[in-house]
């Protein structure tokens, strides 16, 4: 196992395994940089994987604490559980569902798309779409996506049927089983999909793409990556001149070290990079590195979302297929008419039945909600997937009332929904209502917004070092050797699962540190 010195300043500290910087210390290492990839859960495996929904959320989800506010009713409904990450080597590659549709051209230039609207801080991302397409590409063959390069889409489940004859029936034309970074058929020396329906748990076959068993082991192999699981960052330090110089950690024994740095990479999701930013102030950053112009935590956005369930007279058996295997595409447009800005999927979703009370329906006890639970077997799955409206007061600050295992304050997410994103759910539901009675549901069951899965930016791209945290390469306005390699660097959300995105973002983030590093100018 390749062991890098902590005072070996030559390397380049990643701190976060998943979709960003899991796929960022591969394209690294395999360019010659030595890599330290600090991530603060533990290794699993394909073997150690539980398929015990309650085993499962605990062996991956992070489960430190965080606390929140605001008007969204997350607040309420999920009091401990704002955001459902992984807290484990490949991070939230482990337990996502797959999903890698793209971004439209017209959602990365969304304040020119919807102007001025009261409320919200919009903002054009500053890389031009056609660049954006370049990167979505190689990361489509990366992550050997569905319904791209020939690769066929993934099979319909009784679930996918369901929704297929709804949507055709009220006149939607683009209902397909997605485009999905899970295998049809054996790529990439992983297995093909055998249907099981546990993709949150972590897949037993590798079939679904993971930078848990595909990038961390290939960077590996080169022999030029140090992966430290169990360490937790807990602070990035910098010298007189203002560039980063180390990483100071919590090891697996709880013991302090500290890891010296080339460049540092943070990776750590949306809700942990910039409670990690925001920990390291200091008297030349004193709101946090990096964050003279206090934007570091604002504009935290998480999708509109929300589940529709449809209750049959028969048997539908949702939970047999891949969980997400299925969207319908005809919503993604900007049409103001509707009584909103933006656009929203509807996807395919299925739940565990341990799970499905605590998450999917967060309904009260009673005979209502054991009549729901006693047509189990005949329920039908949908989730609200839409673009909300960034806002600067949606932030993530640190709670200094409430410490985490180590004494220092956890997240704290303030979130109040924007009418956008209130009438957006409310006409989502409406036509999911109308797909499912289409095809003779007994009764449409709708909930409110659900804890987030996709976490989005609070360090934002910009042109401005007012206006943001990092430039259009993830580097940091203020500090030239600190980049934003996850979901937190996205300046507005669109409607797309964010993974390929970030996949996509950190091929380019890479190819520019090399060429930055070959030049002297890091």
């Amino acid at each position: 196992m390749t062991r890098i010195a902590y005072e070996d300043a030559r390397a380049v500290v990643i701190i976060g395994s998943g979709a960003g910087g899991g796929t960022l210390a591969h394209e690294l290492t395999r360019r010659g940089v030595p890599v330290v990839l600090l991530e603060a859960g533990g290794r699993q495996s394909l073997e150690t994987f539980s398929q015990v929904p309650g085993d499962a959320f605990a062996q991956l989800t992070w489960l430190d604490p965080r606390t929140q506010s605001g008007t969204w009713t997350v607040a309420r409904d999920y009091p401990t559980l704002p955001s459902w990450t992984c807290k484990t080597v490949g991070g939230t590659t482990v337990h996502w569902t797959g999903a890698t549709p793209r971004l439209k051209p017209w959602e990365i230039r969304a304040r020119t798309t919807y102007g001025e609207i009261r409320g919200a801080s919009l903002a054009d991302w500053p890389i031009a779409y056609e660049e954006l397409l370049r990167y979505y590409k190689r990361a489509e063959r990366r992550l050997v996506s569905t319904r791209r390069n020939g690769v066929p889409g993934l099979p319909a489940s009784n679930n996918f049927k369901v929704m297929y004859w709804g949507a055709k029936r009220i006149g939607y034309r683009r209902v397909h089983t997605g485009y999905m970074a899970i295998n049809t058929r054996p790529a990439d020396s992983r297995a093909f999909c055998i249907q099981q329906g546990f993709c949150v748990q972590g897949c037993k076959t590798g079939a679904k793409w993971s930078t848990l068993y595909t990038e961390i082991p290939r960077a590996e192999a080169t022999g030029r990556l140090d992966l430290r699981a169990e360490c937790m960052a807990t602070r990035i330090e910098h010298g007189s001149d203002g560039r980063v110089s180390a990483v100071v950690y919590r090891d697996s024994q709880g013991l302090e070290q500290r890891q010296h740095a080339r460049i540092v990479c943070v990776a750590c999701n949306a809700v942990e990079t910039p409670r990690l930013l925001l920990l390291s102030e200091s008297g030349k950053f004193p709101r946090g590195l990096a964050n003279s112009s206090d934007q570091v935590g604002r504009h935290y956005a998480h999708h509109v979302g929300g589940f529709i369930w449809g209750l049959f007279g028969k048997p539908v058996e949702f939970w047999r297929g891949t969980t997400l295997a299925g969207i319908v595409e005809d919503e993604i447009v900007n049409e103001p008419q509707r009584g909103f800005v933006g656009g929203y999927h509807l996807e395919l979703v299925a739940l565990d039945l341990p799970t499905f009370p605590q998450v999917g329906l967060p309904y009260g006890w009673g005979r209502d909600f054991a009549s729901i639970i006693d047509d189990y077997r005949n329920i039908a799955g949908m989730f609200i997937n839409g673009e909300d409206l960034p806002r600067a007061t949606n932030r993530v600050t640190l709670d200094r009332k409430v410490k985490d295992a180590h004494g220092l304050p956890v997240a704290h997410i303030h979130v109040d929904e924007h009418p956008n994103d209130t009438a957006m759910r409310s006409h989502a539901q409406t036509q999911g209502a109308r797909l499912y009675d289409s095809v003779g549901a007994k009764r449409v069951v709708h909930t409110r917004q659900t804890p987030a899965t996709h976490n989005m930016g609070t360090a934002r791209m910009s042109t401005s070092p007012e206006e943001g945290v990092v430039n259009a390469y993830g580097q940091a306005h203020e500090v030239k050797n600190l980049f934003i390699s996850d979901g937190s660097q996205f300046p507005t959300p669109g409607s797309a699962n964010p993974t390929l995105t970030i996949v996509a973002l950190a091929l380019r983030q890479a190819e520019y540190i090399a060429r930055q590093m070959s030049a002297h100018e890091l």
